[in-house]
């Protein structure tokens, strides 16, 4: 197909991966389309760009924005597509730590981006590694997005090296952890019943609130996560099916807020983080629960296929740490066992003596 007959503002173009796209350029606003041209779903896309609803860049107070600059190409990039199909939970958070860079750098033209100044961000956040590897991540994103557009040739982030954070994230809850806010929050209270969907399933807590009576089938309950779209179906634990056996069955989701309404994922966790406060327990958290699920079934001896199964994660290396924990603690019992076993044997008197051939004869 050449590029007259493809409609006005495309052209064919060939991206950094020498693969065959269509771009759409109107001014100085530039995207790629995806689908086969003249289908439905490419027509839906081009026609939102020529409305304006994707093309038109402008500052937050209505001003329009400078070609070229770090603002123009963060917008651009909020309008693409591999930004628009990310899950609204990703799009919240890179855009948060965008506009953050936005705000200090928004003016300045992309184009003199260096290595150095990268650093030199990195380098001013080392107290906190964690949050500076975002924006790095971030920042590759948003680059490799101005290197399709042909805005820049390299990607002057690619040399920049992660800190090494030694973090593990979130603290996984200990069964005194578990223990502790048992002894706070009884069976019967609202506290409750989200801790034992939480330890029972090893999900999200954006999965968790959704939760209801038309979520299970006899002894399943059926999820969809959020984040990846995985589709479920996982046993009920016997403790959680005796905590909700009591539940009312009117209500659309298990866990209400005071209004009777169903939480929000971020409601949830500032009204878990105070139960948590109120056991004593200021380092844990709801996502806690989810590594304390997964650890629980790794110390039982579940594979992490099987892990996974339970919790949704999609790789091995996401689970692997659950597995390798457990397997370090399960040999070293066996090989204290099996060190025990050799010394008592050791110890042992000789067994009689036998009789050799001479003293037979």
């Amino acid at each position: 197909m050449i590029a007259r007959d493809l409609p006005k503002h495309c052209t064919w173009n060939t991206d950094r991966h020498n693969k065959r796209r269509i771009r759409f350029r109107k001014g100085y606003y530039s995207t790629y389309l995806s689908g086969v041209p003249y289908s439905e779903g490419f027509m839906q896309q081009y026609h939102a760009l020529l409305d304006g609803q994707s093309a038109r860049l402008e500052s937050k107070n209505g001003d329009r924005l400078e070609p070229g600059t770090i603002n123009a190409v963060i917008v651009s990039f909020y309008q693409c597509t591999d930004f628009v199909k990310l899950k609204a939970s990703t799009q919240r958070a890179r855009r948060n730590m965008l506009e953050k860079f936005r705000a200090q750098h928004g003016k300045k033209r992309l184009a003199l981006l260096t290595a150095a100044h990268v650093k030199a961000m990195m380098g001013d956040m080392a107290d906190r590694p964690d949050a500076a590897n975002n924006l790095l991540k971030a920042l590759r994103v948003l680059l490799r997005h101005a290197i399709d557009m042909g805005l820049i040739q390299d990607d002057p982030s690619r040399n920049v090296r992660k800190f090494s954070s030694g973090s593990e994230g979130y603290h996984s809850w200990s069964e005194n952890d578990v223990a502790a806010f048992e002894a706070i929050h009884k069976p019967g209270s609202k506290a409750h019943l989200a801790l034992s969907l939480l330890l029972h399933t090893g999900q999200r807590r954006s999965d968790m609130v959704r939760m209801g009576w038309q979520h299970l089938d006899g002894d399943l309950i059926s999820v969809k996560q959020d984040k990846t779209g995985a589709n479920l179906k996982i046993p009920v634990h016997p403790k959680l099916i005796s905590v909700l056996r009591n539940l009312p069955r009117k209500n659309l989701t298990f866990l209400l807020t005071e209004a009777g309404a169903p939480f929000t994922a971020a409601g949830f966790g500032n009204w878990f983080r105070d139960r948590c406060n109120e056991a004593g327990l200021q380092h844990c958290s709801a996502h806690g629960l989810r590594k304390a699920c997964a650890t629980r079934l790794a110390n039982a001896g579940c594979t992490t296929e099987q892990i996974k199964s339970i919790t949704g994660h999609r790789t091995l290396s996401e689970v692997s740490r659950y597995t390798k924990a457990a397997d370090q603690e399960r040999n070293a019992k066996q090989a204290l066992v099996n060190l025990l076993r050799s010394e008592s044997e050791q110890a042992c008197p000789t067994s009689a003596p036998r009789l050799d051939k001479a003293e037979e004869k």
